[in-house]
């Protein structure tokens, strides 16, 4: 079995991409903390220079390759927030990027990569689809590839969050943190629990096509059908070869909480009319699992909001049609 990401892992990739990523905010929030019945916080993911908290994992991985590995390009699979931070980061660095996204990945999405100059490939309904076309296309161009989650690079980066918190807010007793192919559930829950051991690290996803949760209920890495969400960036597949962040999750994890489509809409609403802040479906889970009333603490709650990269017309849509009860 593959040795978990370890605290110290997480605290040397801090230092390496602290010039690279910003320290996004922790902001009280007097509305939820009414709600919640204690001090509720946000960790303001969403203010990152690409909107996500994507650019920290992939910073870190490719910081850590050679010029020469670099210089062969760059390629990955994505559902949209990878692929915005691995171009990002490879134009930063004067690398070549390429892309790979299935037709379910929002157009905002794709168009902000492409702005980046990194070319897009666009292959089948799903993330497992995008992920076997970029397979290919490392074979065919001997490119290098930058794992959406499961590496321990990535893994760490994605923890450098949780350093932050922990050192923000060190009394923290609970994080709800958004749960995908567990990259970030798996590096933060190490952060965290790294430094205070009694905090409980829950994971929380949509109930639609849900990769992770599935496979910690099965016990082993399990496929589902990929289908579409307000949580776009929570689709895809965890793996059924998965070498980390099933481990990870399965052994840091404290619960995991799945949500409804309207309970989601409910977070993107509530982000947008009382914190001010603009935040997709899937960094809206945590708020979404607050207002559901699904989650209990006796003390100081941290809600990663891991990304704000939502079509504007779609955004507006949402916020106002919950408003009038026509949220869908």
């Amino acid at each position: 079995m593959t040795r978990p990401v370890t605290l110290h892992e997480i605290e040397v990739a801090q230092k390496q991409i602290s010039a690279h990523v910003l320290r996004t905010p922790l902001r009280a929030s007097l509305a939820l903390s009414e709600r919640a019945g204690v001090a509720v916080y946000l960790k303001l993911e969403n203010h990152q220079r690409t909107g996500s908290f994507k650019l920290r994992g992939a910073t870190n991985a490719i910081l850590r390759l050679d010029q020469g590995r670099r210089s062969r390009g760059l390629i990955t699979a994505s559902t949209g927030n990878h692929g915005r931070a691995v171009a990002y980061a490879a134009k930063a660095l004067g690398a070549r990027a390429m892309i790979c996204m299935s037709t379910l990945v929002p157009a905002n999405k794709v168009e902000a990569i492409r702005h980046l100059g990194a070319e897009i490939h666009t292959a089948g309904r799903s993330q497992d689809d995008a992920m076997l076309e970029a397979e290919h296309l490392v074979r065919q161009k001997g490119m290098y590839f930058v794992p959406p989650f499961d590496d321990a690079a990535v893994i760490a980066g994605q923890g450098t969050l949780g350093l932050e918190i922990a050192s923000d807010l060190p009394k923290t007793a609970v994080v709800l943190v958004p749960l995908s192919g567990g990259g970030l559930a798996s590096g933060v829950a190490a952060a965290i629990k790294g430094r205070r051991s009694s905090a409980r690290i829950v994971g929380v996803s949509m109930e639609r096509g849900a990769a992770m949760a599935a496979s910690l209920a099965a016990g082993v890495p399990t496929n589902v059908q990929e289908v579409e969400t307000l949580a776009d960036s929570l689709g895809g597949g965890i793996g059924l070869d998965n070498r980390l962040t099933f481990q990870m999750c399965r052994d840091l994890l404290d619960d995991v909480i799945l949500l409804g489509e309207e309970e989601i809409a409910a977070g993107i609403h509530h982000a947008a009319r009382i914190e001010g802040e603009t935040v997709e479906g899937a960094g809206a889970v945590g708020i979404a699992a607050l207002l559901a009333r699904k989650v209990k603490a006796d003390g100081p709650l941290v809600v990663v909001v891991s990304g704000g990269n939502i079509d504007p017309v779609a955004h507006r849509a949402i916020v106002d049609g919950y408003q009038s009860g026509e949220a869908r």
